[in-house]
């Protein structure tokens, strides 16, 4: 899968990684994508509801070790 900006919000918490992840996509052009590696948990469920909020599309969440990787594709 092709990357288009991938951040790193490790050892933040909510709402944070949300918030820098907004920031990030409006950088962005329509398809492409956004990777962000966190550390909270809680942030598997925010990016499910940011997604179905924003129109942006989850494409894909994965863990490995203690970090949680979303992928989202900007509408």
């Amino acid at each position: 899968m092709n990357i288009d900006k991938e951040i790193d919000t490790r050892g933040l918490n909510c709402p944070l990684p949300i918030l820098k992840a907004k920031k990030a996509l409006a950088e962005l052009k329509s398809g492409q994508t956004l990777k962000v590696v966190s550390t909270d948990a809680g942030s598997v469920r925010d990016f499910q509801a940011f997604a179905k909020q924003t129109g942006n599309e989850l494409v894909e969440q994965t863990t490995a070790g203690v970090d949680f990787v979303h992928v989202l594709r900007r509408r």
